[in-house]
């Protein structure tokens, strides 16, 4: 194909695309797909709302729903699509069903039994049941609500933990240790229920009592404009639950804003009902912009004038947790949610002034975000996301920690965000420092790991980009080594996809059955930030995004690319299937186009 055809190609798919995302702008400005999960979150809706006596048969009726249309056809539930059987999330999806009236079928019961049962489930699963009437408080790794009571200078802290985390376990550590149970008329032994034990007695001494105060203090501090905590569900579910267990009720102002909030987090499905684990409108939103800007979008369009706006609006301008570590640093940024001021992180500080500058506006914004993601850079030289120096890997050795990450250390991708942005704003010796860690970072293969994304396609589509921004050449041994795992991984039609299960097992790393618009997108990125969109496998890369767009210019992708938990709690960003893909074929243009 002549370079003039394949631009008229790339011309087309890209006419159709920025019309399509244009289409998609929410109003006030707002990009913001679904950030689908999985099961828990439905089941565990119908939980809470259990246990503060706010179910309705409408609530059960359209959560069964959507709970059977996400159980497989061999009566399991998983975390991911298409992804195994997951244990946990089949049991509270498989109680959530029963509670409804709904029996799964005696293929979901006999998969929880040869598993061996409630016994072998996570902690937060065997909380919840504990909760329902269905497992004795006891019989679980107790979180002592004393930890709130260490200061952050002690050898061991709630600081210690990542800000997800701590949020999480000072709200399960209160509820824990009140034990609050709110029965349920559902009689689960046969998939190892222990319902109507005698609960040992509570603890009622004064260090306990003071801790509990405390925790609950510490969790009223902490809430959100929105009703949130963080954001994010698992928080925001304990607080409900402990507010609830400490005799609070919705006259309450903290417990009933919490339950209010949520009816902004639930998706409405046709007749079936879920909720969404955190919405990501600041986040989508910068990525429109920059990949409309990429496909040529003029930055003086309405709609990217209101985005622009919108972004500005969100600035986070108070000290948040993070400024317990670093009391003399200036706030700024941006958070990934809507509210969430206490917790905003190194990607959107890093990736919305990105944005700003493709629009041209927001000078002193940037800056402050810029200040405040170099201040954030971790003592090794690279970036976490939310905390500095947040690499206590010997917590995963506590009992309680046994439902993925609770350490936010630095990553290759967040590092190379920061780097991208910082590389060309005069922050020289931070600069210097991240990409030393990075250039150490990359795996023997060539590829770079990804923490928020599938997988070593997002760290090394991340990471080449952020290697460019720093004037690391194209011949540079690690942009090659780079661009030969890409091409040893592209697949024959061009396109690429990488197995989640590569988080586990090297042999699936860059690899898969399967290929999404999103993970070709990032190879992409990568191949025109190494010197390579002239190449072979950047072209075939552009074909197969252009081959398989829709009329309407978007894409479809029904494989989770983003990550929270590797391997234990997996995204859906219902965006990424277009924002990617025009951002990546918009910069191919640009070099083939120089």
């Amino acid at each position: 194909m002549s370079a003039t055809r394949e631009l008229t190609a790339l011309d087309a798919a890209i006419d159709r695309g920025t019309r399509r995302l244009l289409e998609l702008q929410r109003p006030g400005g707002i990009w913001v797909g679904e950030l689908e999960s999985n099961a828990t979150m439905t089941a565990q809706h119908l939980f809470w709302n259990h246990a503060l006596g706010l179910r309705t048969p409408d609530l059960d009726r359209r959560i069964a729903n959507e709970l059977m249309a996400r159980m497989r056809d061999d009566g399991t539930w998983s975390i991911w699509f298409e992804g195994p059987a997951d244990l946990s999330t089949s049991i509270e999806a498989y109680v959530a069903l029963r509670m409804c009236g709904v029996d799964p079928g005696p293929k979901a019961k006999q998969y929880i039994r040869s598993q061996g049962g409630i016994r072998k489930a996570r902690i937060f699963t065997k909380c919840f049941l504990a909760l329902l009437g269905q497992w004795p408080w006891q019989r679980m790794a107790p979180i002592p609500p004393e930890l709130v009571l260490l200061p952050p200078s002690a050898p061991f802290s709630i600081y210690d933990f990542a800000c997800w985390a701590r949020q999480t376990f000072v709200a399960l550590a209160l509820a824990q240790s009140l034990r609050p149970v709110r029965p349920i008329d559902v009689d689960l032994r046969d998939i190892g229920a222990l319902p109507g034990r005698t609960r040992a007695p509570l603890r009622r001494d004064p260090v306990r009592r003071h801790a509990q105060h405390r925790a609950e203090q510490w969790m009223r501090e902490r809430q959100e404009a929105d009703g949130s905590w963080g954001g994010i569900q698992p928080p925001w579910v304990w607080a409900i639950i402990a507010l609830d267990a400490l005799g609070h009720g919705l006259e309450d102002h903290t417990l009933r804003k919490a339950v209010e909030g949520w009816e902004g987090f639930m998706v409405e499905d046709g007749d079936r009902l879920r909720p969404e684990a955190c919405q990501s409108p600041v986040w989508d939103t910068a990525l429109a912009v920059l990949a409309l800007r990429a496909c040529g979008v003029r930055a003086d369009h309405p709609r990217l004038a209101a985005a622009g706006a919108y972004l500005l609006r969100e600035e986070v301008t108070v000290k948040g947790d993070w400024a317990i570590r670093l009391p003399d640093l200036a706030p700024g940024g941006w958070a990934f949610e809507y509210e969430n001021d206490r917790y905003p992180d190194v990607d959107d500080a890093a990736v919305v002034p990105l944005a700003l500058r493709a629009l041209g506006i927001g000078d002193d914004a940037v800056r402050r975000s810029l200040d405040w993601v170099a201040g954030m850079q971790s003592s090794d030289g690279g970036w976490g996301a939310f905390d500095i120096d947040s690499s206590a890997m010997w917590l995963y050795k506590i009992p309680f920690c046994d439902f993925g990450k609770v350490t936010d250390e630095p990553t290759a991708d967040v590092t190379a965000h920061a780097l991208e942005v910082l590389a060309p704003e005069g922050y020289g010796a931070s600069v210097d420092r991240g990409l030393r860690w990075l250039l150490a970072e990359q795996e023997a293969d060539g590829s770079w790991f990804g923490r928020w994304g599938v997988n070593h396609l997002y760290g090394t589509g991340a990471a080449l980009p952020a290697l460019e921004a720093c004037g690391v050449p194209p011949d540079h041994p690690a942009m090659r080594r780079a661009v030969a795992w890409l091409d040893s991984v592209q697949q024959a039609g061009g396109g690429f996809g990488e197995d989640i299960r590569s988080y586990a097992d090297p042999a699936f790393r860059g690899r898969a059955s399967f290929t999404t618009p999103s993970q070709t997108a990032w190879a992409l990125l990568g191949y025109v930030a190494a010197g390579n969109a002239e190449d072979r496998s950047a072209r075939k890369a552009g074909d197969y995004l252009c081959a398989v767009q829709r009329p309407d210019g978007d894409w479809d992708e029904e494989h989770f690319t983003g990550t929270g938990f590797p391997l234990h709690f997996m995204i859906r960003y219902h965006l990424y299937r277009i924002t990617f893909p025009l951002l990546a074929l918009g910069r191919l243009r640009e070099r083939l186009s120089a």
